[in-house]
């Protein structure tokens, strides 16, 4: 009896450890995927114009000292901070991210794409049940093509 609940705490121990470490891992991997990718600092359609909800809001990502993955968006009247829990590119060079919005009580996955400019444009968004708000890099609602967003020189 002993000797098997040794055993059982040892595995325990040792699975706990197993999962500290995969954490740890899987938190370096959103961070190294998004600064790689070039996705940090503030982003907008017009770097120009104060943050507006209907002529643009400013987006910025950024690392916090605890190694998670912000994503602040001002929309001049309000602001929000999410936080980013996945991160990843795909072949064609797409980075996709889920950002989880607890005032929403939900999970959105983004595809981003970085053009030949150095601007990024969605390319879809979703929620978590598959309710598109952009598809195939255009609004659902008007079929607008989604504006590019520009790298802006500080953070807001």
């Amino acid at each position: 009896m002993e000797v098997t609940g040794l055993l059982l705490v040892r595995g325990t121990t040792a699975a706990l450890v197993w999962l500290a470490l995969v954490s740890a891992a899987g938190a370096e991997t959103l961070t190294a995927t998004i600064i790689n990718w070039g996705l940090l600092g503030s982003w907008a359609i017009d770097c120009s114009l104060l943050p507006d909800r209907d002529k643009g809001a400013v987006l910025t990502y950024e690392v916090r000292p605890d190694g998670r993955v912000m994503y602040r968006r001002n929309f001049g009247d309000a602001r929000d901070e999410n936080e980013v829990v996945a991160a990843s590119t795909d072949a064609d060079g797409l980075l996709n991210i889920m950002v989880f919005f607890p005032a929403l009580h939900q999970t959105r996955e983004f595809g981003l794409a970085l053009q030949t400019d150095g601007s990024l444009r969605a390319i879809f968004n979703r929620g978590e049940r598959g309710d598109y708000t952009i598809r195939d890099g255009k609004f659902v609602r008007t079929g607008a093509p989604t504006p590019a967003q520009h790298r802006c020189g500080n953070s807001t």
